[in-house]
């Protein structure tokens, strides 16, 4: 209702002053149609008297609208013009528009008509238009102040002075000289520090070492008995590969890592202490990209221990270093795949074309359990050979890795799956679950026992580590 009292005031009023009720105001002469007088009053309060110039009489537009209809019948979201649908706060007038006028471009006149509707009556869309009404309002205010009185505009961009130059000067003593010098001024916007140049990291290292250690301790009258014993796990690991973000074509991984597991051994006579893991591995992997994530490649393997091992309550060595040792390479293809966030790592080498050569070098020990000749210290095989290499970050201090590596001379079958969830409590505890399954198609039947080709290690520890990584 409002919206139309607006309506009808701005279309008449040329033509029309209002004053207070009661006042001693009368018209020069009757309107010359008494019911647009009647259809008029219901706009306005009963306190208020509108008196109509003599000369003119109202025009159609101010009870009728453009398609005919009474402003009074019209409901509020069709009202059209600036009288809008209801009283309705618009957002506040940005205060650069009350600022002195620039002239600064040209711009055509707005093709809208002040008859066409500004709001469509859709609430979802009411604070855009509103910004609209703004805006539009605005620009035509500019149009109206540069065009049709422009002596009131003082400024324009085109004729505004250069800020003046700022200079500094310098005296060199050694030759008697004074530099002048202009400063230049850092925009408001512009960085005030400057980033260092970020060197290309070609290599991505990865290092872990971790001490780990369980302890039970049974006392002499314990009423199930048992032994008293410690058990130590250590472990280097060590990774460099190539950064394919700048090699996309090439493929390279070198992994260098040393187990060692000591156990007390309080039923041995002869020692106080057992070896039950003892490894030194190197393994490596090159390609060139043949298709995506798809490569040409070569990997390698080798392995054996540094520290001797005996049976039980005997002198009997059982292994030593390079007494077993084993070494293996082959070419083929390998699949590389790595998540965005390399959180989740797979690679996969097919190696159909392979040597594997088996090393005994101690005397002591017998070769024959090897494969190898009496007498002899090595032996080769031709076969295949297949690497499976799985990393997976399931949180941020839950991390697993696993490996399965095969080897076939079409004869038989030599696998090693390995297995190491590591749980970090933080920078410096840990806790993993390592397992080790070994398969070995000319296993020897333990005795007293059904095991025989399958063999199986499990580990349960929590100790000390140290982590670094250069990503």
């Amino acid at each position: 209702m409002y919206s139309k009292i607006i309506a009808a005031l701005t279309l008449c009023l040329p033509l029309a002053s209002f004053v207070p009720a009661g006042a001693q105001t009368q018209p020069d002469s009757p309107a010359s149609n008494p019911d647009e007088v009647r259809v008029l009053s219901e706009f306005f309060d009963d306190d208020t008297v509108l008196a109509i110039d003599s000369t003119k009489v109202l025009p159609d537009s101010i009870l009728y609208a453009p398609d005919g209809r009474l402003w009074s019948e019209i409901p509020d979201y069709e009202a059209v013009g600036f009288a809008l649908d209801t009283i309705v706060e618009l957002p506040p007038i940005p205060d650069y528009y009350f600022m002195p006028a620039v002239f600064d471009h040209f711009e055509f006149a707005d093709t809208v008509r002040i008859s066409d509707p500004m709001f469509s009556g859709r609430p979802e869309l009411r604070w855009l238009e509103e910004l609209n009404v703004i805006d539009r309002d605005m620009a035509q205010l500019r149009r109206h102040v540069f065009y049709i009185h422009p002596q009131t505009v003082r400024y324009n961009t085109a004729q505004l002075l250069k800020a003046p130059k700022r200079y500094e000067t310098t005296v060199n003593p050694l030759d008697h000289k004074i530099e002048i010098h202009e400063t230049i001024a850092i925009p408001a916007d512009h960085a005030t520090l400057t980033a260092e140049e970020v060197k290309k990291r070609h290599w991505i290292r990865t290092f872990n070492a971790s001490l780990q250690f369980s302890q039970a301790y049974v006392s002499p009258n314990w009423y199930q008995g048992g032994n008293n014993n410690l058990n130590m796990l250590g472990q280097l690991y060590y990774n460099v590969k190539l950064n394919q973000e700048f090699h996309p074509n090439l493929l390279f991984d070198f992994t260098a890592q040393y187990k060692l597991g000591i156990n007390s051994a309080p039923d041995d006579s002869l020692r106080n202490y057992s070896i039950s893991d003892d490894l030194l591995q190197l393994n490596t992997t090159f390609g060139i990209k043949a298709a995506k994530r798809w490569y040409y490649s070569f990997t390698g393997q080798f392995k054996t221990q540094l520290l001797n091992s005996y049976t039980s309550n005997t002198r009997n060595l059982r292994s030593a270093f390079l007494s077993p040792a084993e070494l293996t390479a082959g070419v083929g293809m390998t699949y590389n795949y790595a998540n965005k966030n390399n959180t989740f790592t797979f690679d996969a080498s097919l190696a159909p074309i392979s040597y594997n050569l088996k090393i005994c070098t101690n005397d002591l020990l017998d070769e024959t359990a090897y494969g190898i000749r009496p007498g002899g210290t090595t032996v080769s095989n031709y076969g295949s050979t297949t690497e499976l290499k799985l990393f997976w970050k399931l949180a941020y201090n839950i991390s697993f890795r696993s490996r399965l590596f095969s080897f076939s001379d079409y004869s038989q079958i030599q696998a090693d799956w390995e297995n190491t969830l590591m749980f970090e409590i933080n920078r410096f505890l840990t806790t993993q679950i390592y397992a080790h399954m070994r398969y070995d198609s000319r296993g020897v039947r333990a005795e007293g026992t059904k095991w025989k080709k399958l063999q199986i290690k499990e580990i349960l520890s929590i100790g000390f580590a140290y982590k670094f990584s250069s990503i």
